[in-house]
């Protein structure tokens, strides 16, 4: 048993449990409870619809549409659902007499809930007809009035064959009854608004204008009890002249979506159907009520419970679908499972699979064996609220491979550093702190906050946090508050300004003896060489991190290669990938450090210059491959330059057959010498390293679980091994180049940084001030809102996701790259918490 640590992942055991049928269910439950196993599929080959436990599962397939349904009804009407406590009567599996009671309980509910629906939706359904006749009968009889002062009018038109019937602009138009003299017939009804206009063309180019129409809006929203929604419509009344046109202008309503109602010509009749209608409407408003009532309390009854009973049946399926993986022993009439994990948990797995034997009184307990294997076991690194968003990090670049050496711990302190070097603002990083504060410090309120892009910052709460502590640090290295200077100590340099100084003339500083304890001197700021000298600082700055970055980096190899025991990469690995890069870069970084050293303008008593001109690294490093064991008197920067230089690019050089060759060959020589043992394959590619394990298992004995034809091994090919120590040795060497280059991204990403946010303050607060009186105070308030909220949104917002973005590409390119394989894939155990905190698609 080895101890949980975050350097590598959890050393993961494959267990076979026996479990038996009679207390299948409720062990398999317990498990879901702890979420410390991730079975296996034993039966791969059987048809999902073919396996032991399809009935069960369809079974809650339905008691889950079932609740799905209720809480659609319930959403729809607007009553809160009581959350779920935690406790342990809802965490506890339920017995098949319980799940019975409660299919039964939930079809009766739905049953009722259904005939209510049905019964409120007829009843919804003639309240609307009966509304829209009320208008019918209202707005026809304002028609048949005004049209019985319009009878010579109407008979005119129909005496003219030109003159159309069908016109907007005769809405007081129109009589069509015996009384008029005309043997005319009338449609009446009503019709969505928006289907109007196209319901006059169709019966204006269908009977050519030989009708007569009138309509009128319908004020008060009509609502569908189909679908709920408010539909906006018209009363019309069309009169026309013989059986067949009346039988196609129906036709053609009823096709548009249009109800229609027959109208008596009678004006007393009219009048008596109006007074029923309003009559039934006021028994049928009284009935909705009272059925709108009994369905809400029917609904609040189900909420109440809705919840709880979602959490068994999701629990309940999960359980079957999971059982669904083992395989059914009918002789000892049990299951087999098999499944990885935490080799650490297995005492709490034994416990558990106990405390059930004992709660459910069976006689035959569940027995768990560990089984030794040679299968690649999933990759678990045990996380809090704290590390899971560093280790989320490098999950997105790829899962570890078991118990390699997890880049997710350094990546707590490297990946805040780096962003913090890019941000480096002591303003800046307050306000970055602040608001990784109140994310951390309202946690639980704010968990339940949806929105994808919200909850991806709030799971990196304590990225942010750190992000802004890293980059107060980096702020005060760089003496930089809203590129503002802070003096903090006492600076070592001071300028002589004559009374009369005109502002043009140069004025160089004078050292005072004074040594700046802490980052950049405060004097440096607003001088004309201060963009020269940050430039080169942070520029050698970013070659130093880098190189630091990456030699850590090629260090974990050798705690791989130690942990697989596998020496060769050790050898024929770190040892060269080590040389090679120090013999070049980690020289480089020696020469930054020296030339730092050196008071390079120091003289001697007679005022003569101790040392040459300052020399240039990058032609230092240059001439040190262009003419090797040779260096100029005026370029040199140390005393036996040249012989060192030559000896380092010679052992450059001598790595890149090392790394080149030595490995491939020796896995030949050790396949040789295996095959010739008699051995199929060299114990070296064994990828599991198997520990003996302090449990002792109740069967007896650990069988070992190997697939039928599936082998963790392949077959060795000299020349394949070859052309991947060949890819590989490629990649580093011009990796070493292209990676170093890669981090002066810090140089610039700062550089650009504080500039932008010079040039932020100089167009806002710097232009203010230069105001007096009430207009300086007008255009302080003014260009203090402009410079904050340009601010927060572009120098916080923007340079910060890009800073983000540009550390992140760091860590996964020019660091995991030297040691990280990545080739792993996630333990998934069988957890109820997980399944439940999945949100329904």
């Amino acid at each position: 048993m080895t101890e949980s640590t975050l350097f590598r992942s959890e050393e993961m055991s494959l267990i076979q449990l026996y479990i038996p049928a009679e207390v299948a269910q409720p062990t398999v439950s317990e498990l879901g409870e702890l979420g410390l196993v991730q079975f296996r599929d034993l039966n791969p080959e059987v048809n999902a619809f073919q396996r032991a436990f399809v009935s069960e599962i369809r079974r809650f397939d339905e008691m889950e549409r079932q609740l799905r349904f209720f809480t659609m009804q319930i959403e729809k009407v607007g009553i809160h659902v009581r959350p779920s406590m935690p406790s342990s009567h809802l965490s506890r599996a339920r017995s098949r007499q319980e799940l019975d009671d409660l299919e039964e309980r939930i079809s009766e509910h739905e049953n009722r809930l259904l005939q209510m629906n049905n019964s409120h939706e007829t009843m919804q359904r003639r309240y609307l007809e009966l509304n829209e006749l009320k208008h019918v009968l209202h707005e026809t009889s304002d028609f048949f009035q005004e049209a019985a002062s319009q009878q010579e009018d109407i008979r005119n038109s129909f005496d003219e064959p030109e003159a159309p019937l069908l016109d907007r602009d005769l809405e007081t138009g129109g009589a069509g009854n015996q009384n008029a003299g005309l043997n005319l017939g009338n449609v009446t009804g009503v019709i969505p608004r928006n289907k109007m206009q196209t319901f006059e063309r169709i019966l204006w180019r269908s009977l050519r204008g030989n009708l007569y129409m009138n309509t009128a809006q319908i004020d008060e929203p009509v609502i569908d009890p189909s679908t709920d929604t408010v539909v906006e419509k018209n009363v019309f009344i069309i009169f026309a002249h013989g059986r067949e046109i009346m039988a196609k202008i129906k036709k053609i309503a009823e096709a548009l979506g249009a109800t229609l109602y027959p109208i008596d010509s009678d004006a007393d009749r009219r009048r008596d159907a109006l007074h029923e209608v309003e009559r039934h409407i006021g028994e049928f408003n009284s009935v909705l009520v009272n059925t709108t009532q009994t369905r809400r309390l029917e609904l609040t009854r189900i909420s109440e419970n809705l919840t709880s009973w979602m959490t068994i049946v999701k629990k309940e399926k999960a359980t079957y679908h999971t059982m669904n993986h083992f395989i059914y022993d009918v002789n000892r009439k049990c299951l087999i499972a098999e499944g990885w994990c935490p080799t650490n948990e297995i005492n709490t797995i034994q416990a558990a699979l106990r405390e059930v034997t004992q709660r459910s009184g069976s006689m035959v307990p569940s027995i768990l064996n560990e089984l030794k294997t040679h299968k690649e076991p999933p990759t678990y690194h045990k996380t809090n609220k704290f590390t899971s968003g560093f280790q989320g990090i490098v999950d997105a670049y790829g899962m570890a491979k078991y118990r390699e050496v997890n880049p997710g711990l350094f990546t707590i302190i490297s990946f805040p550093f780096l962003f913090a070097v890019m941000f480096g603002d002591v303003g800046h990083g307050i306000l970055v702190l602040l608001a990784g504060l109140y994310l951390c410090l309202n946690e639980r309120k704010l968990a339940s906050v949806d929105g994808e892009m919200f909850q991806m910052v709030f799971g990196g709460r304590y990225i942010v946090l750190l992000m802004g502590a890293f980059s107060i640090f980096t702020g005060m290295m760089y003496n930089d508050i809203f590129s503002r200077a802070l003096p903090w100590f006492t600076s070592g340099w001071h300028f002589n300004v004559p009374e009369d100084y005109d502002g043009k003339t140069i004025l160089v500083a004078e050292p005072t003896g004074h040594i700046y304890p802490f980052g950049i001197d405060y004097a440096w700021h607003g001088t004309e060489n201060y963009l020269l000298f940050t430039n080169s600082y942070k520029m050698k700055m970013s070659v130093i991190l880098g190189v630091i970055h990456m030699s850590f980096g090629i260090c974990m190899v050798f705690f791989n290669a130690k942990f697989y025991r596998k020496p060769i990469d050790i050898i024929g690995g770190f040892i060269p990938q080590m040389l090679f890069m120090q013999s070049l870069f980690g020289y480089l970084v020696s020469m930054i450090l020296y030339k730092w050293t050196v008071n390079w303008f120091e003289t001697d008593a007679a005022g003569h210059a101790i040392h040459n001109s300052p020399p240039s690294l990058l032609n230092t490093m240059i001439y040190m491959f262009l003419s090797p064991g040779s260096v100029n008197e005026a370029d040199k920067l140390y005393p036996g330059q040249g012989f060192i230089q030559g000896f380092l690019v010679l052992l450059a050089f001598v790595c890149i057959p090392w790394m080149l060759f030595l490995k491939p060959y020796y896995l030949k020589y050790e396949h040789g010498k295996a095959r010739a043992m008699g051995y199929h394959q060299p114990s070296e590619h064994n990828v599991r390293v198997s520990t003996d394990s302090n449990h002792t298992d109740d069967a007896g004995g650990a069988v070992v679980a190997e697939d039928h034809g599936e082998s963790s091994e392949h077959e060795f090919e000299f020349s394949e091994e070859l052309i991947h120590q060949v890819i590989h040795t490629i990649d580093f060497c011009l990796g070493c180049i292209s990676n170093t280059a890669s981090y002066l991204r810090l140089w610039a990403l700062s550089l650009a940084h504080a500039q932008l946010s010079e040039v932020l303050w100089s167009m806002t607060l710097g232009m203010a001030w230069g105001f007096t009186g009430a207009v300086g105070a007008f255009m302080t308030i003014v260009m203090f809102t402009m410079w904050f909220s340009l601010t927060i949104f572009i120098l916080v917002g923007m340079e910060g996701l890009s800073a983000f973005l540009h550390a992140l590409r760091l860590h996964w390119v020019e660091f995991n790259n030297k040691f990280y394989f990545g080739t792993g894939y996630a333990f998934e155990p069988f957890s109820f918490a997980t399944m439940l905190a999945e949100k329904d698609p």
